[in-house]
């Protein structure tokens, strides 16, 4: 099964159907174009989140959905007919545009506005505290799984800038502000801030000094990374 995305978006798609009952929660998407070859157990991106294709036929797809899932993603909030974003998972042969997306969603994020600048949309988007860490100026998020570069980052929220390509082909163009949306940090400043506290930490802790909470200019001077 493959399970690696690039956040480039194949498919706008279509919550068909939603089966909620007991502990059971399925959704159907209508889909054409990332139903080319697909098997049962294949992995597809919806609003990036990594769903598992049970079953399919020639218009579309079905899903389950774990309690998890919901808890963490916007697909708690679809309704039927509601657009959504495809990519099917990366084969062998494939071009890797985009960046690597993991299709694990670390939190929501909520529209707050969005504006024109000449011919592109500048979106801004807050986001849940903790996650600051991992944003970094030109650096890139999945934003419901499209591969976008971060214009700016700000106390709570960050700026996107789509071009009329992107913005005609996923679903950010129908969202209403006040709306979640899936936010998914690099994969790669993940491990890299989590390597670096856990070596400070030992390095810390070897010494007697008091561990204190995330980085500081201070910290890092003194081991040598500045």
């Amino acid at each position: 099964m493959r399970i690696l995305f690039t956040g480039i978006i194949r498919e706008l798609g279509r919550t068909d159907r939603i089966y909620r009952g007991g502990s059971r929660y399925q959704i159907r998407v209508q889909a054409d174009e990332v139903l080319d070859n697909v098997k049962r157990g294949d992995s597809i991106a919806v609003n990036g989140v990594c769903l598992t294709v049970v079953s399919y036929d020639n218009s579309g797809f079905t899903a389950d959905v774990m309690p998890e899932t919901l808890r963490r993603t916007n697909l708690q909030d679809l309704a039927s007919g509601d657009p959504v974003n495809l990519e099917p998972s990366l084969g062998t042969d494939d071009l890797f545009d985009g960046h690597i997306v993991t299709g694990h969603i670390d939190g929501l994020g909520k529209l707050r506005g969005v504006k024109r600048e000449d011919n592109a949309r500048v979106v801004e988007i807050g986001f849940p505290s903790g996650m600051e860490r991992f944003l970094v100026e030109k650096g890139s998020i999945a934003v419901n799984g499209i591969s976008l570069t971060l214009v700016s980052v700000e106390e709570d929220y960050f700026t996107v800038s789509l071009i009329p390509e992107s913005w005609r082909a996923t679903n950010l163009e129908s969202l209403k502000i006040g709306d979640h949306v899936n936010l998914e940090t690099d994969i790669l400043g993940k491990y890299v801030v989590k390597t670096v506290e856990n070596y400070l930490s030992r390095d810390v802790e070897m010494s007697g000094e008091e561990t204190g909470k995330g980085l500081s200019r201070e910290i890092l001077q003194k081991n040598n990374f500045m």
